[in-house]
């Protein structure tokens, strides 16, 4: 079954975040980075449980090639992304950012 994805505004503004940090290190990296996102939205619409359960219905995914993870909760028939972050972040914050 495939679940229809949903961006949060606050993890849209982190994805512009990050993107616009990668292009400023190197032109095109961002963009890269973009594809990796896209990657794991994929694989998460078509297997949302397939990633580890971080908190209490709040499911994590490590994305390949840079540091960041995708936040994200299973609703109904939809995976709604909380939050697109690096993974060196404190924990602590992470928790605060993304529970609701």
């Amino acid at each position: 079954m495939k679940y229809s994805l949903v961006i949060t505004p606050e993890a849209e503004e982190d994805l512009s975040e990050v993107f616009s940090w990668y292009e400023s290190k190197r032109n095109g990296l961002g963009h890269d980075f973009l594809l990796q996102i896209e990657s794991g939205f994929r694989l998460i619409e078509r297997e949302p449980y397939l990633s580890k359960e971080k908190y209490k219905g709040v499911w994590r995914y490590l994305i390949e090639r840079f540091p960041y993870k995708i936040f994200y909760r299973v609703e109904q028939k939809s995976v709604v992304v909380l939050a697109v972050v690096y993974g060196g972040r404190n924990p602590a914050w992470i928790k605060k950012r993304i529970i609701i």
